[in-house]
C-alpha cells in the first residue's frame, strides 16, 4: 500500500512538472509579424460615380424636299462618302435633284429681279436729290428693292435644301443606304454627324456635396476597353437646384477628347478630387481593427505589440489618413497583427 502512495505522488509530481513546462513554453512564443515604417505621404478624398458620355455636337439631317438621291464623293478619298468618314464644314455630302422644283424656284430670276431694284433705287434716289420725284416714290422704290432683296434671299435658301452639307466638322455616323438617283420624299433620314474631339458627360451628385463641387474642378475619366488611358475633364455647369426626390443636383462635365479614345455613348468611371492632403500620415485601410467604438492599429517595440488608438480623417479607395495616434517613423505591425493584443510577444520575420 506504502508503495502505491509513492508511486501516485511521483506521478502527479511528474505530470506537475510537465504542465509548468508547457505553460512556460506557451509563454515564450513569439507570434511572428511583419512590420512597415510609418512614412509621410499624400492622400486625397475622391467622389466616385459613372456616366455616359455624348459628342458636344451632333446633327441628324433629313430630306425637306422631294427628289432624286445623289451621293457625292469625299474629296480625300476619291470614294463615295460612307459612314466613319470624316468631313469638312461646308462639304456637300448628298445633293436631292428635282428640275422642276429649281424652275419654281427661279434662283436666277429672284436675282435679277433684285438687281434692277437695285438701280432703280439709286435712280430714284439721284433723282429725289435734285427734286425730281417725291419722296413717296423714293420709299415705294426702297420698299421694292427689299421686296424683292427677300425674295432672293429665300430663293437661295430654297435651292440649299437640295443640298446636304456638313454644318461642322465631324465624322459621319449615319448614312442611310439609298441607290443613286433614287426618289426620296421629304421628311426621310438621310445624314447624321457627330463632333466627339469634345464631349459631355452629364452627372447627378449628392446633395451633401453641395459645398465641395464647384466649377472648374477636374474629373478624372476612364473606360473599360482604354484602361491604360485615362482623359480628364472639368465642371463646366452646375444647378443651384436640388432634385426633391433624389435629393442630388445636376453638374456638367467637359472632355478633350483629342485623340477620340472615348466614342459617344461610352460608359466612364468618373473620379472627382475633393480634397487633398500632402505629407500626412497614412495607412491601408484593412489594417484599423475596430474595438468598441475606438479604431487601433499595432506598432512593434522592441519584442512587444503595443495597442494604438488612432483618429482618422481623409479616405481613399485604399488608404485613410491617421490625424493622430501613430507617429512617423514608428514600424507598424502590417501582417500577423489579427490576433495581437497589447504587449503581445512578437518576432519580426521582415
Amino acid at each position: 500500500m506504502k508503495n502505491i502512495i509513492i508511486a501516485t505522488i511521483s506521478i502527479l509530481l511528474f505530470a506537475t512538472g510537465c504542465n509548468n513546462q508547457g505553460a512556460r513554453f506557451a509563454t515564450d512564443v513569439a507570434v511572428p509579424v511583419s512590420v512597415e515604417e510609418v512614412k509621410l505621404k499624400s492622400i486625397r478624398s475622391i467622389y466616385r460615380t459613372t456616366g455616359t458620355v455624348v459628342a458636344s455636337h451632333e446633327s441628324i439631317r433629313k430630306s425637306e424636299i422631294s427628289g432624286n438621291y445623289q451621293l457625292h464623293k469625299n474629296p480625300r478619298t476619291g470614294l463615295l462618302y460612307r459612314m466613319g468618314d470624316a468631313v469638312k464644314r461646308g462639304e456637300t455630302i448628298i445633293r436631292l435633284i428635282d428640275r422642276e422644283y429649281e424652275n419654281s424656284v427661279n434662283l436666277e430670276g429672284a436675282k435679277l429681279d433684285f438687281e434692277i431694284s437695285e438701280m432703280e433705287y439709286s435712280k430714284q434716289q439721284a433723282l429725289y436729290e435734285k427734286g425730281g420725284v417725291t419722296l413717296r416714290e423714293l420709299v415705294n422704290s426702297e420698299k421694292a428693292l427689299l421686296t424683292a432683296r427677300k425674295t432672293y434671299e429665300n430663293a437661295g435658301i430654297s435651292i440649299e435644301k437640295m443640298e446636304i452639307r456638313a454644318t461642322f466638322d465631324g465624322v459621319i455616323t449615319a448614312l442611310p443606304h439609298y441607290s443613286q438617283e433614287q426618289r426620296i420624299e421629304t421628311g426621310v433620314d438621310l445624314l447624321a454627324l457627330m463632333d466627339y474631339k469634345q464631349l459631355v458627360l452629364d452627372l447627378s451628385f449628392p446633395e451633401n456635396m453641395l459645398g465641395e463641387i464647384k466649377t472648374a474642378q477636374s474629373v478624372n475619366l476612364m473606360n473599360y476597353t482604354a484602361a491604360n488611358d485615362t482623359l480628364q475633364g472639368t465642371i463646366t455647369e452646375l444647378s443651384p437646384a436640388i432634385d426633391k426626390t433624389a435629393r442630388t443636383f445636376a453638374g456638367r462635365v467637359t472632355v478633350i477628347n483629342t485623340a477620340q479614345i472615348l466614342r459617344p455613348g461610352m460608359f466612364v468611371r468618373c473620379e472627382v478630387e475633393l480634397q487633398r492632403k500632402d505629407s500626412v500620415i497614412t495607412v491601408p485601410k484593412e489594417l484599423l481593427l475596430n474595438d468598441g467604438n475606438s479604431r487601433i492599429v499595432f506598432v512593434a517595440e522592441r519584442d512587444a505589440a503595443i495597442r494604438r488608438e488612432v483618429q482618422t480623417g481623409l479616405e481613399d479607395q485604399g488608404e485613410i489618413e491617421i490625424t493622430s495616434g501613430l507617429a512617423k517613423d514608428e514600424r507598424l505591425i502590417v501582417k500577423g497583427y489579427e490576433t495581437l493584443t497589447n504587449r503581445t510577444k512578437i518576432k519580426i520575420i521582415n
